[in-house]
């Protein structure tokens, strides 16, 4: 089994690395750098959850969608709490494949330093908000499946686990409106909690 995890650098080169907390599946990875790229779309420093909601919705719908009784009539409430419309969508995924595009031309022209030189800084990744950060604490202690690192059981998050913790976020607006629009709680958490197959 593979799992994903991004690695952030420390702030400064004597602080030590960040303990790992957790482990992605891989369609849990890959929702959240959809997130990101929504959290940049709006020039954000910060991954919401609302922009993770946007990342499950856009990369895992077709496997979400079940939890909803009436999944065709909730998409747009889920592009209205994302703010996901047509023409963005359309900008996002225009502007991320000028990006692959130019970095893989960009990679074999780069332009020589010379001594001296400060090379330009890497792009730096939106941080994941207090809020999401509470949400994937509490997935966490939900998540049924570990791995091992360094002798310690580190849990593994998957999209299940992330969504059901979204929408039993307390005092989260967006948790009230994801439970009214028809959400399967009863088996959104059977899955999350006791799943049918291991994670990937």
């Amino acid at each position: 089994m593979k799992f994903l995890q991004r690695k952030r650098a420390p702030a400064n080169g004597n602080a030590a690395p960040p303990v790992l907390a957790h482990r992605l599946t891989r369609d849990l990875a890959r929702s959240e750098q959809l997130a990101e790229m929504v959290a940049k779309s709006r020039a954000s420093n910060l991954i919401e959850v609302a922009d993770m909601l946007a990342g499950l919705y856009i990369y895992d719908w077709e496997r979400l969608g079940k939890y909803w009784k009436e999944p065709e009539s909730v998409e747009g409430f889920l592009q209205q709490i994302c703010r996901i419309s047509p023409q963005r969508w359309h900008y996002w995924m225009a502007n991320y494949d000028r990006k692959q595009r130019a970095g893989v031309r960009g990679a074999a022209k780069a332009p020589r330093r010379r001594k001296g030189d400060i090379p330009p800084l890497p792009p730096s990744a939106p941080a994941r908000s207090h809020e999401l950060r509470a949400v994937l604490r509490k997935a966490e202690e939900i998540a049924p499946h570990h791995d091992r690192v360094d002798g310690r059981a580190i849990p593994i998050l998957t999209s299940e686990c992330v969504l059901l913790c979204i929408a039993k976020a307390p005092d989260s607006e967006i948790a009230h409106r994801l439970v009214a629009s028809g959400l399967d709680m009863e088996n959104l958490e059977r899955e999350a909690r006791f799943p049918r197959h291991a994670p990937q």
